[in-house]
Order: structure tokens, then sequence, then C-alpha cells
């Protein structure tokens, strides 16, 4: 599944919908045992949630059966589906992008991948329940340092602490993931889909966090205290590639 959306592949109401109904077919293939997630954007695998979207249409989507708001259900849901699901990072992923990657089993990164969660440095909790994630993959400590420091990891520091499986030498990443996702596909999906079901039991979140993480998302996000950070942060080239989205990680404290 290749995705493209605008400049720097943001995230914005139409991609929860398209998304919603890409993981229901995902469910509903028997015969799928692997799926690969990449970007037609060698600079921004998703960039992170679009900030200029219309916040009343997010705020009026039907709750999923689930009962969670569909980009919560999105995120629960993706991290459950039967198949085997892997993330082709090239580019950058933060925000809401790096909340999709962490949803997937296992992510592939190229040499020049950046991932991050900003979201506190312009005054909002992180909506796509890293919190949850983060601290069962990588420890407190390390989950802490990556949401409260709001700064950007390059692929080396991803790996070495977790965030992602391995880094994968430059122009070699579209074939070792393919490869890796036949390898896969080329087992008994029955023995592929029960351990990756034992697994999941263990280590997935509940569906509880993704309710609370939203829910705190939606009230402190777009705080008129904040505004001046995000003023700050478009001015500066934010939501456009060759601005602020080059190093976000420096523009988030030079907004503070």
């Amino acid at each position: 599944m290749t995705f493209s959306n605008g400049e720097i592949n943001l995230i914005d109401p139409d991609t929860i919908e398209q998304l919603g109904e890409l993981i229901t077919r995902i469910e509903q293939a028997p015969d799928l045992t692997a799926v690969v997630f990449r970007s037609a954007n060698p600079d921004f695998f998703m960039a992170h949630w679009d900030m200029l979207a219309d916040r009343s249409r997010v705020a009026a989507m039907k709750p999923a059966p689930s009962g969670l708001h569909p980009f919560a259900d999105n995120l629960y849901r993706l991290g459950k589906v039967p198949a085997v699901t892997i993330s082709e990072i090239n580019g950058r992923a933060r925000g809401a992008g790096s909340e999709f990657v962490l949803a997937t089993d296992i992510r592939f990164a190229g040499p020049k991948a950046i991932l991050g969660q900003f979201e506190v440095g312009i005054g909002s909790v992180p909506g796509g329940n890293p919190t949850g994630r983060l601290p069962r993959l990588l420890g407190r400590g390390r989950a802490l340092e990556i949401l409260l420091g709001a700064d950007d990891f390059p692929a080396d520091l991803a790996a070495a602490y977790g965030y992602v499986n391995r880094v994968v030498p430059r122009g070699e990443l579209k074939q070792f993931v393919d490869d890796f996702a036949c390898r896969i596909a080329g087992f008994d999906k029955v023995a592929v889909q029960e351990t990756k079901a034992l697994v999941d039991a263990v280590t997935q979140p509940p569906v509880e966090e993704f309710r609370t993480a939203l829910t705190t998302f939606f009230r402190t996000s777009g705080r008129p205290e904040n505004a001046h950070r995000v003023k700050r942060f478009f001015d500066s080239g934010l939501q456009r590639p060759d601005g602020a989205e080059r190093d976000l990680g420096r523009q988030v404290a030079a907004s503070s």
C-alpha cells in the first residue's frame, strides 16, 4: 500500500476514512498474510496530521463499532489485523505518522528516515496513543525522552532505541522489505497468524488507552495560550516541503 497525499504526505480527514476502509479490507482478506506500507514521497513517509484540516469535520465523525473515534479506531484495529503489517520508512514520520508506524508490526527504515512525536512542543498531548505503545516498545525512560523532548530521531538512533527494527542501506530498502514480506507470505497462514496473536496478547495496548489518548489530545490541542507557538511554526514553513518540516525537532525548540 503506497501513500501519496500532497507535497509532504499529510494525514487528514480523507486519510482517516480511506484508511478505515483499507483496514477493513485487510481484516476481511482470508488469504492475506503480509502487507507493506510505503510512501510515494522519498522525503516524507507520513509527515503528521494536517494542522489546517477542518476540525469540525473531524469532531463530527461518527464513532466506529469499537466506540472509538475513527482516527483512534484505525490505529487500534491496525495493530490487531491478522496479517503482518510492515512499514517501509523513507523520509519523515512524525506525530500521527509516527503513531501510524507504531501501529504496524515491523518497521524498517532507510538511512535518511526521521521519526518523532513533536506534539508536546506545541502544547498538545499526542492523540494516537504513542503514550501507550512507546513505553511497551522502548521502556519508560526512552518513551518519555521521545514524547517530552519532542525532538527528531534519525534512523540510526531510532534503531538503537528500538523505535524501528533496523536501518537498511541506501537504495536497498524497497527490495529488502519486499523480500521479507514475500518470505512471510510464503509460510503457513495459520502459523503466522496465531504466532502474531500470541505476541499481540502481551504487547498490544487495550482499547481504553486509545480513547483516553485522543480525548486528551482534543482537550489540549488548539488552546489559545499556544497559538503563538503554532503561528511561529507556520511562519517558519510548517507543512511546506522546504520549510520547518526539514528539521522540525530544532524548530520546536526555537518556537518555545
